[in-house]
C-alpha cells in the first residue's frame, strides 16, 4: 500500500522558545533582534500563554513562553543577505558587546549566539562567494567547518 502524500506546508508560522522570565528577556529580543510584541495577540499572554513577537514586516514570529526553559534546544536560524549579514555582524557585536565568529560552511556563513536563557540563535546566508572576500579568512575571524 502507498503511503499517502502529506499536503504542502507554506511557512514556518513561530517558533516557541521558553524563558526562565520572560519579562526580563524581552528588552534582550527587542534589542538584539529587533523584535516587538504583536498588540493583536498579547491576550494570550495575559491568560499565562504565549507573547507573539515579531519583525517589523512581520515575516518571523517567536512565542516567546514563561517559566522555565526545559532541555529543547533546536537552534533558531534567520536567514539574511550578504549585506544583511554583515550589518547583522555589525549589529550583534555591538548589541552583544563580543566579536562575533562567521562560521564557513563551504556553502554557507553563519553567526551564532545566544539569548540570555542559552535558546540558541543562527543568522545564515547562503552569498557564500560575496561574503568570502568581505569576511576574509584570518583564523581569529572564521571558524572553518568541515563537511
Amino acid at each position: 500500500m502507498k503511503a499517502p502524500v502529506p499536503p504542502t506546508l507554506d511557512r514556518i508560522d513561530h517558533v516557541h522558545v521558553h524563558l526562565a522570565d520572560r519579562a526580563a528577556a524581552l528588552p534582550w529580543y527587542a534589542s538584539v533582534l529587533g523584535l516587538a510584541p504583536i498588540p493583536e495577540l498579547a491576550f494570550w499572554a495575559a491568560e499565562g500563554g504565549p507573547l507573539t513577537v515579531a519583525n517589523r514586516s512581520g515575516t518571523i514570529h517567536l512565542a516567546l513562553f514563561d517559566g522555565g526553559t526545559g532541555q529543547c534546544r533546536s537552534t533558531i536560524a534567520f536567514g539574511a543577505s550578504a549585506a544583511e549579514f554583515i550589518a547583522w555582524r555589525a549589529h550583534l557585536e555591538a548589541a552583544l558587546g563580543r566579536p562575533m565568529a562567521a562560521v564557513d560552511h563551504r556553502v554557507s556563513w553563519s553567526m551564532y549566539f545566544a539569548d540570555p536563557d542559552a535558546n540558541p540563535f543562527e543568522i545564515t546566508s547562503g552569498e557564500y562567494d560575496v561574503l568570502a572576500p568581505l569576511l576574509g579568512k584570518s583564523a581569529a575571524e572564521v571558524i572553518h567547518l568541515q563537511g
